[in-house]
């Protein structure tokens, strides 16, 4: 699978997929902008300039301006933000490229940040907020990286506390917008059915006028940790959410391979071996999964369950049992195989459509600088091999690396702390 990737001199990348026979296009425009580069007293303020930019521009000076175009042609759009990148995109049918190119550009470029709006807005994140509180199956992901990480970027929640919101003024958003959003800090990807030369001239005119200047960074990740970490969080509930896992590795470390394949054969699927225990064996959950996330400079490995509250204690027993297995057994050649050929199954369904190649492409390039191509992650997840796994299993699972939340009906905590041990 082709793509080019062009770099202006005021430091602009420019990334174009093309994918010919594909109707439609997206435009996706990715900053080196998120939580982890706030300090506390601004924590949110990432997220909350991305509504922002949807609120008004010079050329579209309100939200009904901007929303009213992008309906109109019947487009599929959205924002998002994250620890370490804010990102904006449309996607289109195809003859509608210029159109969206402009508007894309317009509110990442130009945001009026209306005082009125602002205000108008904080009761919006903070309804966001609260929806994440009647969310626990999101909620208690959150709560894993903030007793992962505790009280430094990494740690806090990209959506914000209430009390910062409610604190944010204009200028706020000036100052970190003028510190963030920079052309050295952006990325632009074009992906589906278009012709690269075109694309390119069009992106470069589209954002001529783009901010240059020094980039401001981050703060790098503290890790911490000597004895296993439990946070519970009590909640009425009819079920029991769980996060369950460990310290890993970064986007640039050659092991989040092996990582990936290990994780495919724990909760990668309906036959991964978390799957068949939890659900299958013990009846105890509807959901259990597992993967991992690595970012520039920290990551994580993390199983994740909602499960029967009276069964709690045994699934989270049952889960680390088999943690352990994969430290002290060799995963065996066809077990090991199919999770590859899931892995790279999954992988090429996933890069169907124009915003799928869009985001792949993208958000490589927004974290780590370079691009594996499809083609060449296969052939990374195909030559893992049952040693790397064990090394990589021994690597992480740690008692000094383990971490448990739990948002649910408990009572007593002391029993899980216990049981929080990897043989």
């Amino acid at each position: 699978m082709n793509f080019t990737k062009t770099v202006l001199k005021n430091g602009l990348r420019i990334i174009t997929v093309p994918q010919e026979g594909n109707p439609a296009v997206t435009v996706l425009v990715l900053v080196e902008a998120g939580s982890k580069y706030e300090t506390k007293e601004i924590n949110g303020v990432s997220h909350f300039l991305e509504h922002m930019c949807f609120k008004g521009t010079k050329k579209r000076p309100s939200v009904i301006d901007i929303t009213s175009e992008l309906d109109g042609m019947g487009s599929a759009y959205n924002a998002f933000t994250g620890f370490e990148y804010t990102g904006y995109y449309a996607k289109v049918e195809k003859s509608r490229f210029d159109k969206a190119l402009d508007i894309v550009s317009d509110i990442y470029i130009n945001p009026i940040f209306d005082p009125e709006e602002i205000d108008k807005e904080k009761g919006v994140i903070i309804e966001e907020i609260n929806m994440y509180e009647d969310l626990p199956m999101r909620r208690v992901q959150e709560i894993f990286t903030n007793l992962l990480y505790g009280d430094q970027p990494a740690g806090w929640d990209i959506v914000g506390r209430k009390e910062i919101i409610q604190k944010l003024i204009r200028d706020d958003f000036i100052d970190y917008r003028n510190k963030h959003y920079l052309a050295g800090a952006t990325v632009v990807v074009v992906a589906g059915g278009i012709n690269e030369k075109d694309a390119i001239k069009k992106v470069e005119g589209a954002f001529k006028d783009i901010p240059t200047g020094k980039k401001q960074g981050k703060l790098p990740v503290i890790e911490k940790q000597e004895k296993p970490k439990l946070l519970v969080k009590k909640k009425d509930s009819d079920q029991t959410h769980l996060v369950l896992g460990v310290r890993a590795y970064d986007a640039f470390d050659k092991r989040r391979y092996p990582l990936e394949v290990l994780s495919d054969l724990l909760g990668g699927g309906m036959s991964s071996r978390l799957f068949q225990k939890i659900r299958e064996e013990m009846g105890a959950a509807y959901y259990i999964s597992a993967g991992s996330d690595e970012l520039t400079d920290h990551g994580y490995f993390a199983a994740s369950s909602g499960v029967q509250s009276q069964k709690l204690v045994q699934v989270v027993d049952a889960i680390l049992k088999e943690l352990s297995k994969l430290k002290h057994e060799t995963v065996g050649k066809e077990e090991l195989q199919k999770a590859k050929d899931h892995l790279i199954g999954r992988l090429m369904l996933g890069l169907e459509t124009s915003d799928s190649l869009a985001f792949f492409h993208g958000m490589q390039e927004i974290l780590t600088g370079d691009i594996t191509t499809p083609e060449e992650l296969i052939e990374k997840i195909k030559k893992v091999d049952e040693g790397q796994i064990k090394e990589v299993a021994e690597d992480i699972f740690q008692n000094n690396k383990l971490n448990l939340t739990i948002i649910g009906p408990v009572e007593n905590s002391d029993i899980l702390q216990s049981v929080l041990k990897i043989a």
